[in-house]
């Protein structure tokens, strides 16, 4: 994937095989400092949730995202290298808590520009409706504490999530924040977002 800076991306992937990759609940915080660490300097996250055998990230690149390093022989934009750091750094770590050895994570990190400010306010409210569609949680949203929704409607107050930035770059009403977050997503128009 090639990145651009002030653009909007859906970055997401999953276990190797579909296996589960957050294995108890510190594994979910240890990943939340590893995107703070690693992407929060180069991009802004507008979105995630983070559920059992995958992660969702919707971020807006900085400049500095795009600048282009040398990994090995090849040149790689600095986003795309801190991905596979983190990713690369978090599965060591699992690796050695579980006596696990190969690829925790799919090969290719997928990232899917989102092109419209509709696109992105849907993609949002679809990463954020993941654990309730997939069973996660029984009858709210709010029941799923790995996800940015709790920021969003004010039960919580992380900083991991610019969700400034995103009403920012969408127009977006915080008010209709709540109204809309449990529109149904249309699930069969995923092409939008992978």
């Amino acid at each position: 994937m090639n990145f651009e800076a002030d653009q909007v991306y859906h970055v997401y992937n999953r276990g190797n095989q579909r296996q589960t990759i957050f294995f108890e609940e510190q594994h979910y915080f240890l990943f939340l400092k590893k995107i703070r660490k690693d992407l929060l300097p180069i991009c802004d996250v507008l979105a995630w949730c983070l559920m059992p055998n995958h992660f969702h990230l919707m971020i807006c690149v900085k400049q500095s995202g795009c600048s282009k390093r040398l990994s090995g022989s090849n040149e790689i934009q600095e986003l795309s290298y801190r991905i596979g750091i983190m990713l690369s750094s978090y599965t060591s770590i699992i690796n050695k808590q579980k006596s696990f050895s190969g690829s925790l994570f799919q090969k290719k990190t997928k990232a899917k520009q989102l092109d419209s400010s509709e696109d992105v306010i849907r993609c949002m409210h679809y990463i954020h409706q993941n654990p309730l569609v997939a069973g996660l949680t029984h009858r709210t949203i709010e029941e799923w504490k790995y996800s940015s929704f709790l920021d969003y409607c004010g039960i919580r107050k992380g900083t991991l999530c610019n969700s400034e930035k995103l009403f920012t770059v969408t127009g977006y009403e915080r008010d209709s924040f709540l109204e809309h977050s449990y529109n149904v997503i249309d699930r069969s128009v995923t092409d939008l977002f992978y």
